[in-house]
């Protein structure tokens, strides 16, 4: 792959009399009597948000109304619009800059339009909604997601043209010249005015899990080193290009934790190891792992100096707000303090500009996801189902077993026993009784998943249930039960816990991760450690996502192209009549010492 054009950018801000400046005390008198001019000072905010995966309005395509939650956030690129707007009155426009961290094309029906039904890349084309927001909000840069590469690398290019500011990723490397295959970073020019400009690097580093997560997207084309690496290198490079201040946007956690077990060298969220580790940051917009980190410090181990962490909450629900305090000596600009905080996009109105800027994108969408494609003879909900059995994600697995069987049909293992894993994506999803829209069917599967067959025994198929069941938290027998309490151990994520379809089982919670399954049975009989059985499981679990073992090497039978949800579109369009008596069982359930727990 050629290296991008655009592999230097640096953009020229100039800074009126209007700047934000401020003087400082003075220091002693000079022995003839006259007191020493006052210290130069500029202050300037760079403003991020992080995994806005598609969201402009605030929406929820999944439910057809407005976004909500317990905690009543808001989000999209419409409220974080506002936000942008009242920095900027408050600082001087000159005097801010905008990035992300990345996950900017996937996530809503908004997006996948745009990228499957009508997609930017056809000839004429439309604008990608996430380029056209961005574009009028006016960002400066923004890093990478891992998600960025769900589409295929033909659309993320045809984005990167569409968008005004680059798309950076210094750690996102052509597979044949290791050069990169993104601008690694890029160098904005703020005027002061002392008539010394101010130069801001933004590093952009994007996640090294995309190599196994999009594996058949960039496999051949693209590698993504760890970030510390690459981070080392560049930094020391931005800083003799002169510049003052260097910001790091790295769509990667601050945990230096890694879902992908011993897949890669690398770990997957290593924001706060680049800042440890890598000298010269000032500051690290951080990504990926979608918690809320208003401000945090890490200590460099060869400066001594600390470095200035914040993450913004996914979806536009939050802006942060690095305040930048400068002071002129020696000939250079030295930092002197810098801060960080967010803001809450639930304090603000949408922006007209950005809505009415969408407003045909939005009702197209909008009339998409209420197409009726079948009716369905009972509601189903995924409230319950991290901890039970639930009709609606067996749903997700007849579908997923029926299409496995059929791929299979005919040849060498046909005649194995096909099994299928699933996991409760959102805790919100739902069918309802009656008519079921292109929404309700979608909504089990927000992510752009395909699916695979993969040939596993049944030793490795208890291994497989017994890594899914640390998600839970062992709890005594005879302790009260509390299920929001019950799940989510260790910090593992719902759709990193598996119900796998076909066998059944038990989990003793009371016993440590590890020692949980028990009566594991298949067609009624204790399972045959040496039987061979075909698993229907998603391309991101089947590469290694979440480090479940064995799968990732197990060998692989066939594998789709077409995502999982469209999948369960086409089974309910064809079905006509969706109805949980044809596909649901109580398969698994959690127990104590034999009891169950429900």
């Amino acid at each position: 792959m050629p290296l991008n054009r655009r592999t230097f950018l640096e953009s020229s801000v100039a800074v009126g009399a209007g700047a934000a400046l401020t003087t400082g005390v003075a220091a002693p008198a000079q022995a003839h009597g006259r007191p020493p001019k006052p210290a130069k000072r500029y202050s300037f905010t760079v403003m991020g948000t992080t995994d806005l995966h598609g969201n402009v309005f605030n929406w929820d395509y999944f439910t057809d109304k407005e976004f909500d939650d317990k905690a009543h956030n808001d989000v999209g690129l419409a409220k974080i619009s506002t936000l942008v707007n009242q920095v900027r009155e408050e600082k001087g426009r000159r005097n801010t800059l905008l990035i992300d961290a990345g996950d900017t094309i996937q996530g809503t029906q908004l997006s996948y339009y745009y990228a499957k039904i009508d997609p930017i890349t056809r000839t004429g084309g439309p604008v990608h909604p996430m380029a056209q927001a961005m574009n009028a909000i006016g960002y400066d840069a923004a890093a990478l997601g891992n998600h960025e590469f769900n589409y295929g690398i033909p659309v993320l290019r045809k984005f990167e043209e569409q968008c005004d500011f680059p798309l950076l990723g210094a750690n996102a490397l052509d597979a044949k010249t290791l050069r990169p295959a993104f601008p690694p970073y890029s160098i904005h020019r703020l005027c002061t005015p002392h008539g010394r400009d101010v130069r801001v690097a933004i590093l952009g580093l994007t996640n090294p899990g995309i190599a196994i997560w999009d594996k058949a997207n960039v496999s051949g084309k693209m590698v993504f080193p760890g970030l510390e690496e690459q981070a080392a290198k560049w930094v020391p490079k931005l800083r003799s290009m002169g510049a003052d201040v260097v910001v790091v946007s790295a769509h990667s956690g601050s945990s230096g934790t890694s879902s992908y077990g011993d897949q890669l060298p690398y770990v997957e969220n290593a924001a706060g190891l680049v800042a440890e580790q890598v000298p010269g940051i000032d500051a690290i917009l951080v990504g990926h792992a979608h918690t809320e980190i208003p401000e945090y410090r890490v200590r460099n181990k060869e400066t001594g100096q600390d470095v200035v962490l914040s993450e913004p909450l996914k979806w536009g629900q939050r802006l942060t707000l690095f305040d930048f305090d400068l002071v002129w000596g020696k000939g250079r600009w030295t930092v002197e303090k810098v801060g960080a905080r967010v803001l809450n996009s639930n304090t603000v109105a949408e922006d007209p500009e950005i809505t009415g800027l969408l407003a045909d994108e939005h009702k197209k969408v909008v009339a998409y996801v209420n197409q009726v494609i079948g009716t369905s003879t009972a509601a189903m909900a995924t409230a319950d189902a991290p901890w039970k059995d639930e009709p609606i994600i067996d749903l997700i697995n007849h579908v997923q077993a029926e299409t496995v069987k059929a791929a299979l049909a005919g040849g060498e293992y046909a005649a194995l026993p096909v099994l299928s894993q699933a996991s409760c994506f959102s805790r919100t999803a739902a069918i309802p009784s009656g008519e079921v829209t292109i929404k309700d069917a979608a909504g089990l599967y927000p992510f752009e998943n395909t699916l695979e067959a993969r040939l596993l025994t049944g030793a490795q198929l208890k291994d497989y249930l017994e890594y899914s069941a640390r998600y839970y938290v062992q709890t005594p027998a005879g302790a009260p039960v509390e299920p929001a309490k019950l799940t989510n151990a260790g910090g593992i994520p719902d759709y990193n816990y598996d119900a796998v379809y076909g066998l059944t089982y038990e989990i003793d919670i009371a016993q440590p991760a590890g020692s949980r399954i028990v009566n594991l049975s298949f067609d009624g009989r204790p399972i045959d450690p040496a039987a061979r059985f075909v698993l229907a499981v998603n391309n991101y679990r089947a590469s290694g996502g979440g480090a479940f073992p064995h799968v990732a090497g197990a060998p692989q039978l066939w594998a789709d192209s077409d995502e999982i949800r469209n999948t369960i579109i086409q089974w309910v369009r064809a079905k006509g009549t969706v109805d949980p008596g044809q596909f649901a069982s109580v398969d698994w359930k959690l127990t104590r010492n034999g009891a169950p727990v429900f």
